[in-house]
């Protein structure tokens, strides 16, 4: 099956520049000189910044990549969190027609150290080096591995203090650039109008899941295309005010940054991720960009509160969400759920549910776009039922993160939507997933071989995504395609779907099932801290650290209790016999997860060799 889309060529920018990338837009919104671009929170407050000013600042800091000698083609890479500063600085760097390499805020010594030298990147914006999670700060991180970066020349940090000699801040640079503009003040304009579409903009590195991160050339046609694009589909509106907490240096926050470009709406940019709550209470979006994982903890937390209410409201709530099991398996299964009692719960419980998660998003919510990973389909009509509208899409950091997605007016829950204007997808007769279109990448830098294996000579990308196509051209992914697990006995199982329903319960952090040629299917279970410590209290058990709440017969009762739950909907060839729950939660500092937080499989299948193996000989099998 095959699904063509096509957009007509976007038309000249006004003033007869040429439409080709995201500066230019940039340019085109503050011709308005008062419109509000973004909101940000400094010094303890809200403060708006127009475009015109996010145009100043730009101009200023591209013109100070020129003092420090950035020519065209040059990498710089950003090392940061999402913030106003990041936006800014990469703007710049394609102002100065050199190529941006965002970093995870995340990452480690080592994995900067493989990015900085496999991208020969020369300077380096860094934010702070305030002490994160687990690891040192950022600019430790890397004076911890300068002597082994040799093409890295001059670090500008957004604060201080730095070292001097190759350190310098960013008002250093800005001092530079101010310098920069007054004796050439037509300079940026030149360098702007000169950038072509087939040039490089960024470099983005893939999460390595697999073997050593691959960077993917990205060309300022995909970003213009992922701008008009997503425009064109309608997820966000001019008028809107969109939060934005996802890391920048994945593609998903980059296809916001592109809309919002485009379509001129008010970015609000989250303090945190640890803040996003607080943040949506006090600035109230009506769209928020996120990962499953938002969904799920919401979910969660929603299940748990209401199912540990004393009395007659705890009694009343988990009826009520007996009979929405009832109505998600009528709705997977393509079959009506009305019932007296179903509308009753709506009325009883459900309102009052959707009344407090309104208020806790700022109560002016209209659309949620859910990206990086599969929605469990039981979150997206848990959602649905509340009136919430959750528009999942995918793509690839191949493919500029926006491929498909589903429309405000025709959402299908279970599918990631339909192809974006100007792309057409095919379905290979092994069943991966082929797309072709303005968002597909250049290939893979320094890596021909790579992109000969990835990009066909037809032009189509091949995702390693298992999926189908239904009559409506929307896409549904099954799984993986490296991801298959094939059972001793011949069967093919795809895991993110059984990984998926298990995160539904509240007592489940993170799944991971493993099976590939063995006779069944095993899974690591990492337990909610939160989910735990809660279970406990309720029932009287001692509560102690994150590894010995996990080993409580009472946790290990109510995994067993989940897993049963999910297997009573699997076919016997794909219903997990044993488990093992683990004494840590997976993260990224422990190397687990990815900056996107999906699960390294293969770190896991070697880290927790132990604990597979032991599920293979001496565990309780689960009847």
């Amino acid at each position: 099956m095959r699904a063509e889309n096509q957009m007509a060529a976007p038309a000249p920018a006004a003033g007869g520049a040429q439409e080709g990338n995201l500066v230019q837009l940039l340019v085109q919104n503050a011709r308005n000189a008062t419109k509000v671009g973004a909101t940000y929170k400094k010094d303890g407050r809200w403060q708006d910044i127009t475009w015109a000013q996010i145009l100043e600042e730009v101009k200023t800091v591209s013109a100070g990549l020129v003092a420090l000698g950035v020519k065209p083609g040059d990498r710089v890479a950003i090392f940061a969190n999402t913030s106003l500063q990041w936006i800014i600085c990469d703007l710049a760097i394609s102002a100065t027609q050199a190529i941006t390499v965002p970093i995870y805020a995340s990452n480690t010594p080592d994995e900067c150290r493989y990015i900085i030298n496999h991208s020969e990147t020369s300077v380096l914006f860094v934010d702070s080096d305030d002490k994160d999670a687990k690891q040192a700060g950022r600019l430790t991180r890397i004076r911890q591995k300068l002597g082994d970066m040799p093409s890295l020349r001059k670090i500008v940090a957004f604060e201080g203090p730095v070292a001097g000699g190759n350190e310098l801040t960013l008002a250093d640079l800005i001092t530079q650039g101010r310098a920069e503009n007054q004796a050439r003040p037509t300079a940026f304009d030149e360098r702007v109008t000169a950038v072509k579409l087939e040039d490089t903009n960024s470099l983005i590195y893939t999460s390595g899941t697999t073997g050593e991160p691959k960077g993917v050339i990205l060309t300022h046609s995909n970003w213009f295309y992922e701008a008009k694009a997503s425009q064109a589909v309608g997820m966000m509106e001019p008028n809107d005010a969109v939060m934005l907490f996802l890391p920048l240096a994945h593609v998903f926050a980059q296809v916001v940054k592109a809309a919002w470009l485009s379509m001129g709406y008010r970015l609000i940019i989250a303090e945190s991720v640890d803040k996003l709550l607080a943040n949506l209470v006090e600035t109230k979006p009506s769209v928020l960009p996120s990962v499953p994982r938002v969904f799920e903890k919401v979910y969660n937390g929603v299940l748990a509160n209401g199912s540990s209410a004393p009395g007659l409201k705890g009694r009343l709530f988990r009826w009520a969400f007996k009979l929405f099991d009832e109505y998600v398996e009528a709705r997977v299964q393509g079959r009506e759920y009305n019932s007296l009692a179903f509308s009753l719960a709506k009325k009883l419980v459900f309102s009052k549910v959707q009344a407090t998660i309104s208020e806790k998003l700022g109560g002016n919510m209209r659309i949620f776009i859910s990206g990086g990973a599969p929605l469990s389909s039981k979150i997206g009509y848990f959602f649905d039922l509340l009136g919430f509208k959750v528009l999942e899409g995918y793509g690839l950091t191949e493919t500029s993160a926006g491929t498909t997605v589903n429309r405000e007016n025709k959402i299908k829950i279970g599918t990631v939507g339909a192809p974006m204007p100007g792309t057409d997808i095919k379905i290979a007769p092994d069943g991966e997933i082929l797309i072709r279109g303005g968002g597909v990448m250049k290939g893979y830098y320094k890596n021909p071989q790579a992109t000969a294996e990835a990009i066909d000579a037809e032009g189509w990308f091949h995702t390693g995504d298992i999926g189908e196509l239904d009559a409506d051209n929307y896409v549904r992914i099954t799984d993986r395609k490296k991801d298959i697990i094939v059972t001793a006995g011949g069967k093919n199982v795809a895991p993110q779907n059984i990984e998926n329903q298990l995160k539904t319960h509240p007592i489940i952090s993170q799944a991971m099932v493993y099976g590939d040629k063995r006779p069944y299917l095993v899974v690591l279970i990492t337990v909610s801290d939160e989910g735990a410590r809660k279970l406990l209290a309720e029932k009287g058990a001692p509560v102690g650290t994150y590894a010995e709440n996990a080993k409580r017969p009472e946790v290990q009762a109510a995994v067993k209790a989940a897993l049963d739950a999910v297997n009573a909907e699997l076919p016997p060839y794909s219903t997990v016999k044993r488990f093992s729950v683990l004494e840590a939660d997976f993260s990224q500092e422990t190397g687990e997860l990815t900056p996107k937080l999906s699960v390294k499989r293969k770190v896991c299948n070697t880290k927790y060799k132990a604990q597979i193996d032991a599920m293979y000989e001496g565990a309780a099998v689960i009847d």
